[in-house]
């Protein structure tokens, strides 16, 4: 791994560039969008309890293009990713700014997504388990490229309800897939996915708790679009079995947060789109957690999958053809590890119904407050 990086030492100036024109420029871009009434007011969905300005989204992107034009090779498929990108920077900005119903939103989504796709970045074939690799026509490919493009900038989008939480989640994200992309010889991608986490973390320094600024639908829509792109061109379009499931295990919290709130929307007949208290962070906050501590129990969480991924693509235990007993071994001990941080999760939050006395006693204690104050 670092003798990729001392190989490729671009990864690392654009991760640090990305983070210096993130920190110093999204003060400028805060103060741009108090300025033109681009904030955030609170009310009750919303866990601020002050203005706080939107439009960190035009900081995070400047800070993802400008060491992408000095680093990347721009004559072919990370053109496509970054015209793209700046569709959907564009699409996010005027939902910002005014407000956009979903259909026009939506679309302007999917031209967001087609653009890449035009220049080569699609699924082309799928490598499986004892199967190997199955060829996918274009008219298949494509679709099923701009789905998964349009499906992570709106998880991405869903997450980001909280201070410093998916700015935090898609730099871990950003981080696992550099170092994938380097170790198969995807440099651009490795570039470009290590641009998107220095941006994120230098974006942490004015968002963390209490947040200065939001990153708003402008900065959502292009950490999705870009996580989405570069886990295609730099994992998904390779020859290896295990990586074809490495993506949903990277992503696996923006995908259980959304999965959880569309399922809930639909249960209840309400439009995907409306916003509510559902999400994973929201149920955080009702059991107790300060937004500290819940998003830090999701980046938590979320780095122990990027491990389990890590793991599966690092350690040789079943280098060979032949299977290894202390690799393998330690394969295990991660992954069960990620499984059993999950179903923590899963069972504090009550995702699904199980049986949390503690849960279920703190919400007695809130009711009875409700109507002893009512």
């Amino acid at each position: 791994m670092f003798e990729d990086l001392r190989a490729s030492p671009e990864v690392l100036w654009g991760a640090l560039i990305a983070f210096g024109i993130v920190v110093l420029l999204t003060p400028a871009v805060g103060g741009m969008a108090r300025l033109l009434g681009v904030v955030d007011q609170p009310d009750a969905r919303r866990l601020n309890k002050r203005p706080i300005p939107r439009l960190g989204g035009l900081a995070i992107f400047l800070g993802i293009l400008v060491p992408s034009l000095a680093f990347l090779d721009l004559s072919g498929e990370m053109r496509g990713i970054l015209l793209g990108a700046a569709v959907a920077c564009v699409v996010g900005a005027v939902d910002d700014f005014r407000g956009l119903d979903p259909v026009p939103k939506l679309a302007g989504q999917v031209a967001a997504a087609a653009i890449p796709c035009a220049f080569g970045v699609w699924v082309d074939h799928f490598t499986f388990p004892f199967v190997g690799a199955v060829d996918l026509p274009a008219w298949v490919g494509m679709p099923l490229t701009v789905v998964w493009i349009v499906a992570v900038m709106n998880m991405v989008n869903f997450l980001d309800g909280m201070d410093g939480l998916a700015s935090g989640v898609c730099a871990i994200a950003g981080l696992t897939f550099a170092t994938l992309a380097l170790s198969l010889g995807k440099i651009d991608a490795a570039v470009l996915s290590a641009i998107v986490a220095g941006a994120c973390i230098g974006f942490l320094r004015h968002n963390f708790f209490p947040a200065r600024i939001f990153m708003g639908d402008s900065g959502a829509l292009v950490l999705g679009f870009t996580l989405a792109t570069v886990s295609v061109a730099g994992l998904l379009k390779t020859a290896s079995t295990v990586v074809l499931v490495l993506p949903l295990l990277i992503l696996a919290v923006p995908i259980i947060d959304t999965s959880f709130v569309v399922a809930k929307r639909l249960k209840y007949r309400r439009p995907i789109s409306s916003p509510d208290r559902s999400h994973l962070h929201h149920r955080f906050m009702d059991i107790g957690f300060s937004q500290r501590r819940a998003a830090v129990t999701m980046w938590a969480w979320t780095a122990s999958l990027g491990a389990a991924a890590l793991a599966t693509r690092f350690i040789p235990f079943r280098a060979g053809g032949h299977w290894h007993a202390g690799e393998t071994i330690a394969v295990v001990v991660i992954a069960l590890s990620a499984l059993a941080f999950s179903v923590y999760v899963i069972y504090l939050l009550e995702i699904v119904k199980l049986a949390n006395p503690r849960v279920r006693r703190r919400r007695s204690e809130r009711d009875d407050e409700q109507r002893l104050s009512a």
